[in-house]
Parts: structure tokens; C-alpha cells; sequence
């Protein structure tokens, strides 16, 4: 399962979009298509696309594996769309297509409709296509008010007595899908969706699903791993629910543990050798599961103190501070920048694996966690971006026009189809075109942390999330997408909402 949460086999189609040779991940195969789109303008005169996203690595490792061989064909797939050479997609001087937004919109908008038989294999995750959809808009800057009484018939259909939300109707309750449809019901807004989520039977269910070791199972009987962590978190900081545990609890004790006690050392656990985060203790490090990481620990406490801070040594060097309790932030930095591919652009999840768009989020959205964690509280009444007399700015620490160039030229669905997709050679879906669109914000914007409320455990903090503008902007200003919560990816505003909602209604 590449994508953290969920990603169905049935939205990792291929679809041939140009000739060349296109890789394939998912089988040992390597073929060559051909397809045909309708012409459109011709495109501007391309001035400047850097080397480093047009040319193959110098360095190659001559022994030949499958790995190698569809990295080879990846880079092969990626580079006529890098280098504007695709003559049915309109450039911009720099080499970089314009957004499609509208044609994205009624992709998404068609997604939130009756769907053909073959989505039948999504059955069981009707909440996540509902947060793929509506967040999705949302960033494109969409009003989905419209969809909230539908929405909210549908919550109420998915939600179980025993607390939490199905993948359909009658199904077990799964955190992950609880997850998605609260999300779902945030952003759209109101009270009728604040209402439908009986919080007490979620309070009870996730008391039942707290664990010992600090963790949280997916479901009752289900497996322990950081998706719960963070999908725990979010639900209880948003929803404002008792931190109490209840007696029946597989981890209550005499000394009267709460939901988050052991949770930061359990995400801490986590941490592997390579420095990237597993879904549980001594596993394989995936870029989903860092975001997960990240973003649970952000709730837990203020990133500076949970992450690390960087503060200024002898001969304007900058060091991060070893005071951080939970991560070893250099290997981690260390692990994601590794994530980043060339001439691609954009992020793989694994060691070894190939670029994909939806990594645009959960290794892309790792980064404005991060860059707030080292530079620390601060005010946007000077410029925060450096440590004075520094040379390291905390806002590119990854490349963000590399990433901008992979999802503007390859994570596009240039058909009529429209949507956004893993690579060229993939179909577009609701999921990547969720998650890809969330990387593009991530790096249209730069996260500041403003204020933390305290020292311990859940203080909460306040970001400011702004435009990056670069010198030059290789993408015109129409393109920019809507800021989102750094934390929770909803809109800040709803987020806001929500959580004032519910801070006015202490207790159940």
C-alpha cells in the first residue's frame, strides 16, 4: 500500500499518454504506447528550464536490476513533458503548462456523483472519496457548501452505535475512515455536520482502541500503527474529546493513563535506521508514515520542542539543537531530502522506489513542519526566513520548483479526463488528485509557527501560512492554489471553525 492510508489497486491503472517508454512498478514489465490528443495553441517560446530538470543523472550505477531499469524508463517517461517538448501541452516561458483548474474541478465534482460499476471496489471507502473530493475543491477554490446535506445523510448512514465511521454502509468501524469523514464534514461546515458525529460513542471506541504501548489499533482487533497515532490525534484535538480513559480501556491502569500518554514515545519508536519513519517499530521507512509521525507530534506539543530548533553557532553556522525529545531531526532531513529525484523533481515514498504524485503531500507536506520546527515561534512583524548572518533559509530546504515542475507538467491529466495522477503514464483519481494538489499548496506557501500556549503536552499552535514568491516565479500567479492547515490539511478557516465549535461545548 504505497500511500500511508489507502490506495486502491483499482486507481494505478495505466494510461498511455505519450511514446516512450513507460515504467511500471507494479510488474516487471517495460513497454513502449503510443496515444493521440486533439492540438491545442501552440506553446510560448520556452526560455530557461534548468539542466537540472532535463538532464539524466551523470552518475549510474551500471548493474542493471528492476529497480534501476524502471527508474531508467521513469525518467525516460518524465523527461518530454520536463523539457516542454509535448506538443499538445501549452507552456509558459519557463517551460512550466498552466493549471487546468476548471477541468480539475468538474473531474472532482463528477467523482462526488453516481459512479459506474467499477467503482465497486471502493465500496469500502466511500469517506475517503468524499475527502479526496471536497478537500480537493477546496484547493482549487471551490465552495462546497452546497454538498453538506447529502454529506451529512451519508455520515449518518456510515456511523456505527459503538462509536466511529465505517468504509460503507454496515461496515466495522475503521479509524482511518473516521478519519476521512470528519474531515469530509469539517469542510463543509455548519452545525447540521458538527452534529452527526456522536462524539461519546467516538470517545468510547477510541478508549477501546488505545493500546499499552502508547498506540492506537486502525480498528477493534486491527493492526497498531502510526495512521492511528495521527488519525487519534486529530480526531480528539478536533472534536475537543476527554482525554480520559475509560475503565474498560486495554490501557487503563491503576495510574490512571489518558488517550495520549505513551503516544510521542511510541511515535518515537518508529524512527528506523535510515532515519525515515515506519508504520510500527523496526519497519521499513515510508514517506506517508513520516508525515503521520510529524503531524501527530505537532498536535502533542509545539513542533520546536518536539522536533528540534536550530540556533546559531560560531561562524554563522546553524546546528539543530539536540534538546528535541521525540525525533532525530537530521536523519530525518537527511531521509526525505533522499526523496526528492532529478530530473523528476518530485518525491518518491520508499528507498528504491519510483517518483509518484501523490508523495507531492506526504513527503512534500513534511517539509513546512519541519522548516516551522527549526526556525521556531516568531512574528511576521520582521522577516523570519533566516537566522541573521546565516546562509541556510529555512523555507528551501527541498527544492520547491522541482516539485512545482513535476506536478505541473507530469502530475496533470492532460486528456479531457482532467485531474491530477501519479505520473504520465497512470490515470488520474480522486485520491492522487487530492493529494497532489496539497503538495502543490505546500509548495506555492510558507508555513510560520506564530504562538504556542504552553510548554507541556497538547499546547496548541497557531501558523501562518503565506505565499512563496520566488525570483523569478515559474508559474503564473492564476495558478497558485488555496493555503490549507499544515496539521490537519483542511482549510485553515474550517479548521478553525470546527474547533471553536466544539471548544464551546465541553464534555458531551
Amino acid at each position: 500500500m504505497a500511500a500511508g492510508f489507502f490506495r486502491p489497486d483499482s486507481m494505478n491503472r495505466s494510461s498511455p499518454r505519450v511514446q516512450a517508454g513507460l515504467a511500471n512498478e507494479d510488474s516487471d514489465s517495460l513497454f513502449t504506447v503510443s496515444a493521440i490528443y486533439e492540438p491545442e495553441e501552440a506553446p510560448e517560446e520556452v526560455q530557461m528550464v534548468p539542466d537540472l530538470f532535463t538532464t539524466r543523472p551523470p552518475i549510474r550505477d551500471t548493474f542493471a536490476t528492476t529497480s534501476s531499469m524502471l527508474q531508467d524508463a521513469t525518467e525516460i517517461e518524465c523527461l518530454p513533458f520536463l523539457t516542454a517538448e509535448i506538443d499538445f501541452i501549452r507552456y509558459n516561458q519557463y517551460g512550466v503548462p498552466h493549471l487546468d483548474r476548471e477541468r480539475h474541478i468538474r473531474f472532482l465534482r463528477k467523482h462526488l456523483g453516481k459512479l459506474p460499476s467499477q467503482y465497486v471496489s471502493l465500496d469500502a471507502s466511500r469517506p475517503w472519496m468524499l475527502y479526496w473530493c471536497l478537500n480537493g475543491l477546496s484547493l482549487l477554490g471551490t465552495d462546497v457548501s452546497s454538498y453538506r446535506d447529502n454529506l451529512v445523510e451519508t455520515a449518518r448512514s456510515m456511523q456505527n452505535s459503538t462509536g466511529g465511521f465505517g468504509g460503507g454502509i454496515g461496515h466495522q468501524s475503521h479509524l482511518a475512515c473516521t478519519y476521512a469523514m470528519v474531515l469530509a464534514l469539517s469542510i463543509v461546515g455548519g452545525e447540521a455536520a458538527y452534529e452527526v458525529i456522536d462524539r461519546r460513542a467516538l470517545w468510547k471506541w477510541l478508549c477501546s482502541l488505545k493500546q499499552p504501548d502508547g498506540g492506537f489499533r486502525m480498528s477493534v482487533g486491527g493492526e497498531v500503527d502510526i495512521r492511528g497515532a495521527y488519525c487519534a490525534a486529530v480526531l480528539i484535538t478536533l472534536l475537543n474529546l476527554p482525554l480520559d480513559l475509560s475503565p474498560g480501556s486495554p490501557a487503563w491502569t491503576d495510574g490512571r493513563p489518558d488517550l495520549f500518554t505513551g503516544l510521542a514515545e511510541y511515535v518515537r519508536r518508529c524512527q528506523n535506521f535510515e532515519g525515515g519513519i515506519s508504520a510500527q517499530p523496526g519497519g521499513e521507512a515510508h514517506g506517508a508514515y513520516a508525515f503521520c509521525a510529524l503531524g501527530c507530534l505537532a498536535i502533542l506539543g509545539a513542533p520546536h520542542r518536539t522536533f528540534a530548533r536550530a540556533y546559531q553557532s560560531r561562524k554563522n553556522t546553524l546546528t539543530l539543537s539536540s534538546e528535541s525529545r521525540y525525533l532525530d531531526v537530521p536523519r530525518l532531513i537527511s531521509w526525505l531530502s533522499s526523496r526528492q529525484h532529478a530530473p523528476e523533481g518530485g518525491f518518491s515514498g520508499r528507498t528504491n522506489k519510483l517518483v509518484d504524485g501523490c508523495y507531492s503531500h506526504w513527503v512534500g507536506c513534511c517539509w513546512p513542519l519541519i522548516e516551522a520546527s527549526i526556525a521556531g515561534p516568531s512574528s511576521l512583524m520582521f522577516d523570519v526566513n533566516k537566522i541573521k548572518g546565516a546562509d541556510v533559509d529555512f523555507h528551501d530546504l527541498y527544492s520547491r520548483e522541482g516539485l512545482i515542475r513535476y506536478i505541473l507538467c507530469c502530475g496533470q491529466d492532460q486528456s479531457k479526463r482532467g485531474g491530477m495522477r501519479d505520473k504520465p503514464s497512470k490515470s488520474s483519481d480522486p485520491y492522487h488528485t487530492c493529494y497532489v494538489l496539497s503538495g502543490l499548496s505546500s509548495a506555492q506557501h510558507i508555513t510560520r509557527l506564530l504562538t504556542s500556549d504552553g510548554e507541556g503536552m497538547m499546547t496548541h499552535s497557531e501558523y501562518d501560512v503565506s505565499p512563496h514568491v520566488e525570483n523569478p516565479q515559474i508559474y503564473d500567479e492564476e495558478d497558485r492554489v488555496n493555503p490549507t492547515d499544515p496539521v490537519y490539511f483542511i482549510p485553515e478557516g474550517k479548521r478553525k471553525e470546527v474547533m471553536s465549535y466544539f471548544l464551546s461545548k465541553p464534555g458531551f
